[in-house]
């Protein structure tokens, strides 16, 4: 038997076709939208990832910085009583200075010359009084210069020559009045040799004789 198909073949393949091309279509849609979600969260992943590490970078840096603010609130806490110590330790130095000044001027004081005045400010310290020559005034400057642990830098500022009355006469003598500045020189660390044997020095009794007042 001969069977003969009267159907419109040509529109039925024609649908079949254009069928598969919107379930390709279809098809092809969904993949994108399966890789889009899929990129998407692993995008949204990786988002909340470098949140939470930058939150925890965050949160470091702040205990970072109160443990800086710490430390800074240490190292001055630890200056302010390094300075107290120094000022402390500076005003037990300069406690002895002015034994250590009147013992080197009796010291260093030649003979020929009288001290009228001492005034100590500090290290500095200005000196007035006359002398019998002007190499008197000379030597004094080089012993204070050279030969004094305690002294240093003399400056002379002012000399002149002026007549004096002779006490306990009415003879007048030519003598020369000066004025100079020197440095005292801080003691030693307490404790040191040098110290001890400045001390030792300075405990020496002081002769009047050259700091005579006119």
């Amino acid at each position: 038997m001969i069977l003969i198909n009267l159907l419109p073949h040509r529109e039925a393949r024609r649908q079949q076709r254009k069928n598969a091309f919107f379930a390709g279509i279809g098809m092809a849609v969904l993949f994108g939208a399966a890789v889009v979600g899929g990129w998407w969260t692993l995008v949204n992943a990786q988002i909340n990832t470098q949140e939470e590490h930058n939150q925890f970078l965050s949160n470091e840096i702040k205990r970072l910085d109160a443990q800086i603010a710490d430390v800074a609130t240490l190292k001055a806490e630890i200056a302010a009583l390094k300075a107290r110590q120094k000022a402390v330790e500076d005003l037990q130095a300069d406690r002895n200075m002015p034994v250590y000044l009147l013992n080197e001027l009796v010291k260093q004081t030649p003979e020929g010359v009288y001290l009228t005045s001492v005034k100590q400010g500090g290290q500095q310290v200005a000196i007035t009084g006359v002398a019998q020559t002007n190499e008197r005034i000379s030597e004094f400057l080089r012993n204070t210069a050279y030969s004094s642990p305690w002294l240093e830098k003399p400056v002379l500022v002012e000399i002149k020559a002026q007549t004096l009355v002779v006490a306990g006469s009415k003879d007048q003598r030519r003598m020369f009045a000066f004025v100079m500045g020197v440095t005292l020189k801080r003691p030693p660390v307490p404790g040191s040799a040098a110290s001890a044997a400045s001390g030792a020095a300075a405990a020496a009794p002081v002769p009047a004789a050259s700091t005579a007042t006119r």
